[in-house]
């Protein structure tokens, strides 16, 4: 059986007993007349079938921002303004923990899903009615207050 080399660790995977990795992902707030842009989680992913704002995974040592542009450019095929952090909250799952960094965001052009993921505007009123992950709640309820 193959293994890794010591102090590694597989993504949201831990070696040591007890001990839940945490990751640390961003994500776009993009704001359009009023709607907010949103995408669904593929099949087979964590939380697969919830809607989230688009965003993803920092790479070790990678900027915040950095990260963020990257990932747009990967999931939408879109460049943006990556804007300030408007919220930073915690949230740990059983199998991992993960920091989330959301950023409010412009985006130069029109955006194209790349990874066949599902894509929507919508209204603030309706994000109450989407299934998001939990760690997006917080989230939620600040931009329902707006």
């Amino acid at each position: 059986m193959p293994h890794l080399p010591d102090g590694k660790e597989l993504p949201g995977v831990s070696i040591h007993p007890g001990h839940v990795t945490t990751i640390v992902v961003t994500a776009a707030v993009v704001e359009r007349d009023g709607r907010f842009l949103v995408t669904k989680r593929p099949k087979g992913a964590h939380l697969e079938g919830c809607w989230e704002f688009p965003g993803g995974k920092c790479d070790a040592g990678e900027a915040l921002a950095v990260c963020l542009a990257r990932e747009l450019l990967e999931e939408l095929d879109v460049d943006a303004r990556i804007g300030e952090e408007i919220l930073t909250t915690t949230h740990t799952y059983p199998e991992r923990s993960v920091e989330l960094h959301f950023f409010r965001c412009e985006l130069y052009g029109e955006p194209r899903p790349q990874l066949d993921q599902e894509m929507r505007w919508v209204a603030r009123e309706e994000l109450a009615t989407l299934e998001f992950p939990p760690a997006d709640a917080e989230l939620i309820r600040k931009l329902m207050l707006a």
